[in-house]
C-alpha cells in the first residue's frame, strides 16, 4: 500500500509541476502557475503523513517505509533545483527565455558542480535520516523499526559511493575537453 502512495506522490509531483508550468507559460496565468508550483511540496507532506500514520497504527516498518523517507529527503534537497530545471526549459520553449543552463562538462568547473550536487545529496541524506529516526522514535519498538535502521546504513553507503565516484574522482582526475573543442 505504501509503495502505491510513494508512486502516487512521485506522479503527483510531476503532474503539479507540469500544471504549474503550463499555467505559467502557455496559458499566461503566472499567479495560477505560481500557486501550483508552491503546492508542489504539499505532495511531500502527504507522503510524510501517510508514512507516519501507517507506523503509528502498528505497522512494522518495511522497505517501503524506508523508501518513503529517502524519497522525502531527496525531494526536499533536489526539489527546488528540479523545479528550476523544468522552469528554465518551459521559459525557453514557451516564453522566449534564454537557453537553459547546462552543467559544466570539464575541468574544475565540473568538479565544483559535482561537489555542489553531492552537498545537496547530503542535505537529502540528513533529512531522510531525520525522518527515519523520527519514525523509530514514533514507533518506539526496536523489532518493528529494524528496517528503518537498515535504511540509514543504505543511504550512508550510497552517499559514500557518490562522494568517491563523482566529486572526489572529478577533483582528482578532472575531465578534460577534447582537443580542438
Amino acid at each position: 500500500m505504501l509503495v502505491a502512495v510513494i508512486v502516487g506522490c512521485e506522479v503527483a509531483f510531476w503532474v503539479v509541476l507540469l500544471a504549474g508550468l503550463i499555467a505559467r507559460y502557455p496559458l499566461r496565468r503566472p499567479r495560477l502557475g505560481a500557486a501550483l508550483l508552491i503546492a508542489v511540496p504539499v505532495v511531500d507532506l502527504v507522503l510524510l503523513a501517510a508514512t507516519m500514520i501507517d507506523l503509528r497504527r502498528g505497522a512494522t516498518a518495511t522497505f517501503a517505509h524506508g523508501l518513503a523517507a529517502a524519497y522525502l529527503g531527496f525531494s526536499v534537497a533536489f526539489g527546488h533545483s528540479m523545479v528550476r530545471w523544468a522552469d528554465e526549459r518551459f521559459a525557453h520553449r514557451f516564453a522566449g527565455g534564454p537557453p537553459p543552463r547546462r552543467a559544466p562538462r570539464y575541468g574544475m568547473a565540473r568538479a565544483r558542480h559535482e561537489w555542489r550536487e553531492w552537498g545537496k545529496g547530503m542535505i537529502g541524506w540528513a533529512v531522510a535520516c531525520a525522518v527515519l529516526l523520527a519514525g523509530i522514535a514514533v514507533v518506539g519498538d526496536g523489532e518493528r523499526t529494524a528496517e528503518l535502521w537498515a535504511w540509514t546504513g543504505r543511504l550512508s553507503v550510497v552517499m559514500a559511493g557518490w562522494l568517491v565516484f563523482w566529486p572526489v574522482a572529478y577533483t582528482v582526475f578532472p575531465k578534460r575537453a577534447p582537443r580542438g573543442a
